[in-house]
């Protein structure tokens, strides 16, 4: 770029001047410098432009506008953009409940899930088309009733207290549920998942669970309806009210029309709740995973019934074999115990017939030798001295014992043999302490 020369020089003094009395320089200018400077700047290539292509400020600014609506609407052409319905063109501003807002700025497909800037990009471009003042230069007689559509749109959709309100009513944005007709022929979750897709963005709770699909399991599908059988909704119904009187005179009519709203809210609530309600039940009847949950379980209670009942045979038919058992070994056991009791009475009757024979024995023993006496038959007082002190000596003695004593007396028939006997013995029951010296003095040799 070329560069220009400017001479500069400072101002001269006038003659005869002279500084206040109180002036005081604080220095010196230093010497001029020397600077290149270069047009540059937007002001510099406006400047350029009009002396290009030889326009006036005026007209310069009002091609510049132009181009700039025209970048504008080529930006916002593809994002934003949709056909305008001649109908919509003809609305009445009047009438602004009951008009399409996100329609109105060409947000139909976004909806709910428009953002602020969108919203704003729509309103600017709108605003640029439907300005009433561009309208005019173009020609157009048609009033301004859809440029306030326009403005009411925005003021509702830039309000997050009245946008809410409006998406709570916003019937273009819910997505009917399919017929069983439908459900049955087509695939469940891609019919479904759209409908709770749509209802879940009136959730307090965010994320919201998904439908999930075919592969889920069963805590997560009984997670999901759970949480749509306890839906927490934000959704009210306020911007359908019915408008209140402004006026301060008619206090009577304003809290008329107050209670009437409140009302209509709750029983509009109700339903809501009713149809989201049956919307779920609709849907769960329709799940072939709740199907096929069902018949697992099913066929895993009948498996631990059929478990139980195995068990209980095998615990009754256990206590009938232990029962049997138990019965059997009493029979063994009363048989033995009663054989146990015919062979101990047969020991004792044959001890009690061994402990007569040896006592015969032992009273055998001693008549034979003639109770020790000489000279012809014992007297009686002799045989009784003689046997009771063969019935002391055996008293002292147990079964065993006498036993052997008889063993020892068995055989002999001479007198010193027997008393020798008999002798051995009393001295041994003598030594047991069990006699007395003195005792069974007949029977010693």
């Amino acid at each position: 770029m070329a560069s220009a020369r400017v001479e500069l020089s400072l101002p001269v003094l006038p003659g005869g001047w002279t500084g206040e009395k109180d002036f005081k320089p604080l220095g010196s200018l230093s010497a001029a410098t020397q600077r290149n400077l270069e047009p540059v700047g937007p002001h510099f290539l406006a400047h350029a432009r009009r002396k290009r292509h030889h326009r006036t400020f005026s007209e310069d600014e009002r091609l510049q506008a132009q181009v700039n609506v025209k970048k504008v609407e080529d930006d916002d052409s593809g994002e934003i953009s949709e056909p305008e319905d001649p109908m919509m063109l003809q609305r009445d501003a009047k009438d602004w409940k009951g008009q399409d807002h996100y329609a109105v700025l060409g947000l139909s497909k976004y909806r709910y899930k428009a953002t602020e800037d969108q919203i704003k990009r729509a309103h600017r471009k709108k605003v640029l088309k439907h300005h009433p003042d561009k309208r005019a230069a173009s020609g157009s007689t048609e009033d301004d009733s859809f440029f306030k559509c326009i403005q009411k749109a925005t003021e509702v959709l830039l309000d997050p207290v009245k946008r809410r309100q409006f998406d709570s009513v916003d019937e273009h944005a819910n997505v009917e549920p399919p017929s069983k007709k439908d459900t049955q022929k087509g695939n469940f979750f891609k019919l479904w998942g759209p409908v709770f897709k749509a209802e879940a963005r009136f959730s307090k709770t965010q994320p919201v669970p998904q439908l999930g699909n075919d592969k889920s399991k069963k805590e997560e599908v009984e997670h999901f309806y759970n949480f749509w059988y306890n839906f927490d909704s934000w959704r009210s119904f306020e911007y359908q009210d019915e408008d209140v009187p402004d006026d301060n005179e008619n206090r009577d009519q304003k809290r008329h029309v107050e209670r009437k709203n409140n009302a209509a809210r709750k029983k509009k609530k109700t339903e809501d709740t009713a149809r989201l309600r049956r919307l779920v039940d609709d849907a769960l009847a329709l799940d072939e995973r709740i199907k096929r949950f069902r018949t697992e379980e099913r066929a895993q209670k009948d498996k631990r019934k059929l478990n139980r009942e195995s068990e209980a045979k095998k615990a009754i038919q256990a206590a009938a074999d232990k029962k049997k058992e138990e019965e059997r070994l009493k029979v063994e056991t009363e048989a033995a115990a009663k054989a146990d009791k015919a062979d101990s009475k047969k020991a004792k009757e044959a001890a009690k017939n061994a402990l007569k024979k040896n006592k015969r024995i032992l009273k055998g023993s001693v008549k034979d030798c003639n109770y020790f006496a000489t000279g012809g038959d014992a007297s009686a007082a002799i045989v009784d001295s003689v046997l009771e002190d063969v019935d002391l000596v055996s008293s002292k003695l147990d079964n065993q014992e006498i036993a052997a004593l008889a063993t020892n007396l068995a055989g002999k028939k001479d007198a010193a043999a027997v008393k020798s006997v008999y002798s051995d013995e009393i001295k041994r029951l003598i030594a047991a302490g069990k006699l007395k010296d003195g005792d069974a003095k007949s029977l010693l040799a």
